[in-house]
């Protein structure tokens, strides 16, 4: 596996992008690497209200403070719900100990949790100068793939100008990698995901703009490849571009296939048509918004029963796919013919057993993988625990008799 390996710090002023909120012009570049970032505190201060600022959303409930209590641990009568009465969980990353970062979206705390029920869960971290309107916030979390030398964790952030991948250690300052990337009020979904190349993918959406989704000068409603410094990934499909693939509504999911190093994506298209998996080639378009320009097939849709997809993971030779509307957690066998990648047949497991369905994550180490629901957000039935975090034996093929499918 090839590593990138991450310059030192220095100290260095951030440049602030003019235009990268959701006024930017679809015909101007939108992103600036921002390499480095000394101070302590949450978001840098070229965001507005940056250090100090609590997230805002005026169309979502409030969850606890993040200075609050840390969470309950889970109860001990489900063996799979391993944290509960989280608020909006949606980041996740395993650590090598096994333990997992959920970070929250609305509140930009970020806790560890246990592996096993019913263990306390502590925050260890709390994001500022979030914005969490348009379903913004702390989006996601991945580790450095030199974790155990440097600790560096990634998150996919909204602030009040832009989305943003930034980078920082559980007690160090926050560095921004990648600014620029469009927000608005919609359309500002987003996934993180290190490839086996070392390279970090970032997943974008339209911004409620589907014309940006087709235009190469913008991040928006894109996978994006990257150094771990922002800079563009060697063999990107333009040397000078950070773009890998284009014409994503909203990138609901990012998941890699390890070997040989391909990235798989799920998006919603809501009323404009099935919702899609897709097995990424650089500089292909997925077709979004319907336009003359070739575009890739997807590789499977998603059950219409099933829709809402949240997030997705692989492990082994399954393809995981959560799915919101269908409160189920689907999977379907994953290959490759002459390198052309096909799914067998959708299967739901976990149908009504926890709700709405969002962040699913492998942990191939350990042969599990890591939920997260999401019941709270104005579409599901919430119950007293949510909410919550699941780690539970794949379902389908690879399953176990344990589990709670």
């Amino acid at each position: 596996m090839t590593r990138v390996r991450r310059p030192a710090l220095a100290v260095a002023a951030v440049l602030l992008l003019a235009g990268c909120g959701a006024t930017a012009k679809a015909g101007d570049p939108t992103w600036v690497p921002a390499p480095t970032f000394q101070g302590e505190g949450g978001l840098p201060p070229d965001v507005p209200g940056g250090n100090n600022a609590a997230p805002t959303d005026p169309n979502s409930s409030p969850g606890p403070s993040p200075s609050g209590p840390t969470p309950k641990p889970s109860s001990s009568v489900d063996p799979f719900v391993v944290a509960t009465k989280l608020t909006s969980p949606v980041g996740l990353t395993v650590l090598p100990d096994d333990t997992a970062l959920v970070g929250e979206r609305t509140t930009g705390r970020i806790v560890r949790v246990q592996p096993v029920a019913g263990k306390p869960v502590k925050t260890v971290r709390t994001l500022t100068g979030l914005n969490t309107s348009g379903d913004g916030g702390l989006l996601d979390l991945a580790l450095s793939p030199n974790y155990a030398q440097d600790s560096l964790i990634f998150a996919y952030v909204t602030t009040a100008t832009d989305n943003r991948v930034i980078t920082f250690t559980l007690t160090g300052p926050a560095t921004p990698v990648l600014t620029g990337i469009p927000r608005g009020t919609t359309g500002n979904t987003g996934r993180i995901v290190f490839g086996s190349d070392g390279l970090l993918y970032v997943g974008t959406g339209d911004a409620g703009q589907p014309k940006l989704a087709a235009d190469p000068k913008s991040l928006a409603g894109k996978v994006l490849r990257v150094t771990d410094i922002g800079q563009p990934g060697p063999g990107n499909p333009a040397p000078t571009s950070p773009v890998f693939t284009s014409g994503h509504r909203v990138v609901d999911g990012l998941c890699l296939i390890p070997d040989p190093n391909r990235l798989v994506e799920v998006e919603a298209h809501g009323s404009a048509g099935p919702d899609e998996v897709n097995v990424l080639t650089g500089g292909k378009s997925y077709g979004w918004p319907v336009s003359s320009q070739p575009s890739e097939a997807p590789t499977a849709t998603i059950p219409s029963a099933q829709r809402g997809p949240g997030g997705c993971a692989v492990l082994g030779d399954q393809l995981y796919v959560t799915s919101l509307d269908g409160k189920a957690l689907l999977a379907a066998g994953l290959s490759s013919k002459a390198g052309v990648f096909v799914t067998t047949t959708f299967t739901a497991a976990l149908t009504n057993k926890y709700g709405r369905l969002r962040t699913v994550v492998a942990d191939p180490a350990n042969g599990v993988l890591w939920l997260t629901t999401s019941n709270r957000d104005g579409h599901g039935k919430p119950v007293t625990t949510d909410e919550r975090v699941l780690r539970i034996p794949p379902p389908g093929g690879g399953g176990s008799d344990n589990s709670p499918a």
